[in-house]
């Protein structure tokens, strides 16, 4: 939660075809090198400048495209066409730790001189340790780090309190901010966030409102939205709707024109079900944030939705199609979502085949959602035809997986109704996605036995990829038997 507080990311504004920065960064593709474009450039007789590439590789770790943003980084350093500094190096070994592991990042920091591990580099490792979890390599280098004197900014601590929060010990957190202190370091406001959400979590309230009026007292403490969110959101999450007022109404105070801050009070003030605190800030947020993106349309869509405000999202669905933003299946299937969650599947299916008749072609979770929710009313056919149509579409989002419990059903279903062409077809089509497994295997056995078919060649499979059999699969190879007799 806190670091989806943290960042927005959107790109607006048009950039020149002739600018380094909108080469790499919209028309390279994820599979393809961005090394190329780079040449290019200087085969051209274009300038190199050092911030240009920082930025860029700022930029592509902020969207999350590292094994870009590493090439881009290992060109700048081996062309030698501009300064690569202490700092940029750092950032190249916190990308080799993402892209190619913790032991290349730690291959890279021992072939390092001595000279040139200040504390930014040591930082960058500490910061790999963390992200995997490592709780005794993180302490060990930790250590190194204070012994060096490279322990002296609140980075480094709040690395070892994001360490804590991931491995589930928040109650060392509190330690961590007492020593900082103790050692001198001013902690940040994300060091005061991690304390009051570690608190929160554990439900010591108290605690929490201790620290809250410590960060609020001190001078080099500037108080935003995100802590007075993060507040208000622990005191719903107990259940204390008018602590949870106060505080949202403080957050509003710190918004100016953060869209960000907008979509997260909208969708706390959802949670209390107060639809009229919703609207105005959406209409706040119109007037000040000027243009709205996809993104903050989903938010209030589902908002309105968890307020079971229908007609309110219906309208809004299509005052978002005429907008001219980029058509994201993200934002209908909010609505989708809706009906099914309301008992209307006939409805999210109808409108499903008004998106296609408007040229649009359907995500795989759009049909997944349909799918599940004639899951729910026992459509199981139904079910079944929306899952194969997912399956089919999967070119739109080859990352898709099917929710187990629908497929789940869906099997089931199958294995007690289905043909058996039926069932192989449909667990060829599924294998896709996800790997053969027991229910699988067991639906196809009751097609199988159902239909007079031997079962041999299935548990030959079973065997092949490591699937044991189990009591279901005992009590349903008895079923040959009961119907022999």
């Amino acid at each position: 939660m806190i670091n989806a507080l943290l960042c927005r990311s959107c790109h607006t504004g048009r950039h020149s075809k002739t600018n380094l920065y909108s080469r790499i960064n919209f028309h390279a593709k994820p599979n393809l090198s961005v090394v190329p474009a780079l040449d290019k450039w200087v085969e051209e007789g274009k300038k190199v400048r050092d911030l240009e590439l920082q930025r860029i590789v700022r930029d592509l770790r902020s969207r999350k495209r590292y094994a870009h943003a590493l090439e881009v980084s290992e060109w700048m350093n081996s062309k030698g066409l501009c300064p690569f500094l202490p700092g940029d190096r750092a950032v190249q070994l916190d990308l080799i730790g993402r892209v190619r592991g913790l032991d290349a990042a730690e291959n890279y920091f021992n072939n390092m001189d001595d000279q040139d591990k200040i504390d930014k580099i040591y930082g960058a490792l500490l910061n790999c340790y963390v992200r995997e979890g490592l709780v005794d390599k993180s302490l060990s280098h930790l250590q190194k780090m204070k012994e060096m004197g490279f322990a002296s900014s609140p980075l480094t601590y709040n690395d070892l309190m994001c360490l804590y929060t991931n491995t589930g010990q928040l109650e060392k957190i509190p330690d961590v901010l007492s020593e900082m202190k103790e050692n001198g370091v001013s902690p940040d406001n994300f060091s005061y966030r991690i304390c009051i959400n570690s608190y929160g979590a554990r439900s010591d309230l108290n605690s929490m409102e201790k620290v809250l009026e410590e960060m609020e007292s001190q001078p080099h403490i500037s108080m935003d939205w995100t802590t007075y969110a993060m507040v208000a959101n622990l005191y719903i999450k107990a259940g204390l709707k008018d602590k949870a007022l106060t505080f949202l109404k403080k957050s509003e105070e710190k918004l100016y024109k953060d869209a960000l801050g907008y979509n997260y009070l909208i969708s706390l003030y959802a949670s209390l079900g107060n639809k009229g605190e919703v609207m105005r800030l959406w209409g706040l947020e119109k007037i000040f944030c000027k243009k709205q993106v996809n993104r903050d349309y989903i938010t209030m869509l589902g908002s309105l939705v968890k307020l079971r405000e229908l007609e309110e999202a219906e309208a809004l669905l299509k005052e978002w199609e005429s907008s001219g933003l980029c058509y994201d299946f993200r934002v209908p299937n909010i609505l989708l979502i809706g009906y099914c969650q309301n008992s209307l599947v006939e409805k999210a299916e109808a409108m499903l085949g008004d998106i296609i008749d408007k040229g649009k072609t359907p995500t795989p979770n759009s049909w997944g959602i349909v799918a599940a929710g004639h899951v729910d009313k026992q459509n199981m056919e139904k079910a079944l035809e929306c899952m194969k149509k997912a399956l089919t579409a999967l070119a739109e989002n080859k990352g898709w997986r099917p929710k187990p419990r629908v497929i789940s059903s869906i099997l089931s279903w199958l294995g007690d109704k289905g043909e058996s062409e039926e069932v192989e077809a449909f667990a060829s089509s599924l294998k896709m996605v996800v790997p053969m497994d027991r229910e699988m295997y067991h639906a196809l056995m009751k097609a199988y036995i159902r239909g007079g078919k031997k079962v041999d060649g299935l548990l030959e499979s079973m065997k092949i990829d490591k699937i044991d059999e189990d009591k279901e699969t005992e009590r349903i190879l008895s079923l040959r038997q009961e119907q022999s007799q």
